[in-house]
């Protein structure tokens, strides 16, 4: 069964319900993929997103002891990371980690790898990707899943514009009375009697 977890602040107005899922896990019993599930930070401030993350992951998988980035999205890499009670360490990967990607290693268990949704994204992609992510028969990288995610909106937003375009040229045409150019209805009213039908016949 598919983990959906709310990753919600410490102070939030809004009920937990209302909230966009935050993270979302791979089956426990599918078989390895290249990617265990999807997080969607707020922010690219590791400092202060890993902690929550790894909260909720720990129960999980075990303690988590190190996590790694690629440093194109992530401005600042910090070497420790304080969790609830115990230090997780921050290391990078420029050539050889996909930079949409975040891997967590537990001392205990093994290794899992996550899509970082961008935390920009808008939620109806966002929930896209998560989706994508957790689905067992995924077979993508982190990178092709946010590939495929911007070809669909951009396949998505240009349908809507051609819908937008059909409309505005159906208004511009006169709309519902539009008539077809072959029509031969007469300019003026006609007013004329129709014979009742002969009885009998």
């Amino acid at each position: 069964m598919t983990a959906t977890i709310l990753l919600t602040p410490a102070v939030e107005d809004r009920t937990p319900s209302s909230l966009p899922p935050r993270l979302v896990l791979a089956p426990g019993d599918t078989a390895p993929a290249l990617i265990d599930g999807a997080w969607w930070p707020r922010s690219r401030d590791l400092a202060a997103e890993l902690p929550a993350l790894i909260e909720v992951l720990d129960p999980l998988w075990g303690r988590i002891t190190r996590v790694t980035v690629n440093p194109t999205f992530w401005p600042v890499i910090p070497r420790k990371v304080p969790v609830h009670g115990h230090v997780v360490h921050v290391g990078w990967f420029e050539a050889e980690q996909d930079p949409h990607k975040l891997l967590l290693l537990s001392y205990t268990v093994g290794r899992w790898d996550l899509l970082v949704v961008p935390p920009e994204t808008e939620p109806v992609t966002a929930a896209r990707l998560m989706t994508m992510a957790a689905d067992p028969s995924r077979s993508l990288t982190a990178t092709g899943l946010i590939q495929e995610a911007e070809r669909f909106r951009t396949a998505a937003e240009a349908e809507a514009d051609s819908d937008s375009y059909r409309e505005a040229f159906w208004d511009y045409e006169g709309g519902h009375d539009a008539r077809h150019p072959d029509s031969r209805t007469p300019d003026r009213a006609v007013i004329g009697h129709v014979p009742t039908p002969a009885e009998g016949v």
